[in-house]
């Protein structure tokens, strides 16, 4: 079976599936066979739309399945509360095989959750647990704006205290991010600071993707 990474978010909305996107395509262009696969997706249309984050997944590495999240719900919350309110149940295991399944015909598999590490996929499990099982190693992505620090921190701090290993930290510079917040650019030499033995980039910065896919492809 090849790799499997789990790429966890600091928070929801932060850019994840869109750094997850420009590292399939990198793997992709240096001939690396990867899959993206999203876990569960919700606020989702009845047919998988062009926008979605498992199908943005899938056509960045040209994988021929799966081109959607492997469960998709209609609501737009957790996907434990989306699962209640549809009637739906979501059986993580399940899930997981099909994970493991994808993931013996590829050289590595990225594996995105939906929010952040402790947004429950069921009341019982959350993407932490997930990479726990797996021993899969975890690539953090957080936002380049004021707070960032925290989130980071307390997201790192729990890999740490689960014993999981940590690739790195991708901070992503969101569109539409106030042009008064003065911790944009500086974050990341902070966190670096505080957290001076992971590796650490930020996508305003040319050639992240690179460094970024060294970390994914070494295991750091």
């Amino acid at each position: 079976m090849g790799r499997l990474v789990i790429v966890a978010g600091t928070d929801t909305g932060i850019g994840k599936t869109w750094v997850s996107c420009r590292i399939g395509e990198a793997l992709y262009a240096h001939g690396v066979d990867a899959r993206g696969v999203k876990l569960v997706e919700t606020g989702t249309p009845i047919e998988p739309s062009p926008d979605e984050d498992g199908v943005l997944l899938a056509r960045a590495t040209r994988q021929a399945f799966p081109v959607a999240a492997l469960r998709r719900y209609r609501t737009p919350v957790a996907a434990a509360e989306a699962a209640d309110r549809e009637g739906v149940p979501l059986d993580l295991s399940k899930v997981e095989a099909e994970v493991l399944a994808i993931a013996e015909a590829a050289e590595l598999t990225l594996v995105e959750g939906a929010g952040g590490l402790f947004a429950p996929l069921t009341w019982k499990r959350n993407l932490l647990d997930v990479a726990r099982r797996h021993g899969a190693p975890v690539l953090v992505v957080g936002a380049d704006r004021l707070g960032t620090i925290n989130h980071t921190l307390l997201t790192l701090a729990m890999l740490d205290l689960s014993g999981c290993t940590c690739l790195g930290v991708v901070l992503n510079r969101l569109p539409g991010t106030p042009s008064d917040d003065v911790s944009v650019g500086t974050n990341l030499r902070q966190l670096q600071r505080l957290r001076p033995d992971l590796p650490m980039a930020e996508t305003a910065v040319e050639g992240w993707v690179e460094t970024v896919v060294g970390w994914v492809r070494s295991g750091r």
